[in-house]
């Protein structure tokens, strides 16, 4: 599975509207730890395919970043039946990861 990227013309439809949980990485291109949780992210991705992976950068699309009060990045939010159940700020290990969507 790739990562998607989310944006405001479509995060309704993909995210909320999905029937499969979907894990949402809130990030910047500028902001490092963001980077350095991408390949992680990633790596997820590729193993879980029963969970929808996506970004969303905050900078280009600042109303859902407001919309979910993202106030630090980066922001992971998980989301179930089109609502946001859980979450974890900065960068984690891929374990803590995990742990979000089991």
């Amino acid at each position: 599975m790739s990562v998607n990227v989310f944006n405001e013309n479509n995060f309704d439809e993909l995210v909320l509207g999905s029937d499969k949980p979907v894990l949402v990485d809130f990030w910047a291109s500028w902001c490092m730890p963001c980077r350095m949780l991408a390949p992680v992210v990633e790596e997820l991705a590729e193993e879980h395919p029963e969970v929808v992976f996506g970004k969303v950068n905050v900078d280009e699309n600042p109303a859902l970043a407001q919309r979910y009060r993202i106030t630090g990045i980066p922001a992971l939010v998980l989301f179930k039946d089109g609502a946001p159940v859980d979450g974890a700020v900065g960068v984690q290990p891929k374990a803590s990861l995990e742990r979000l969507f089991k």
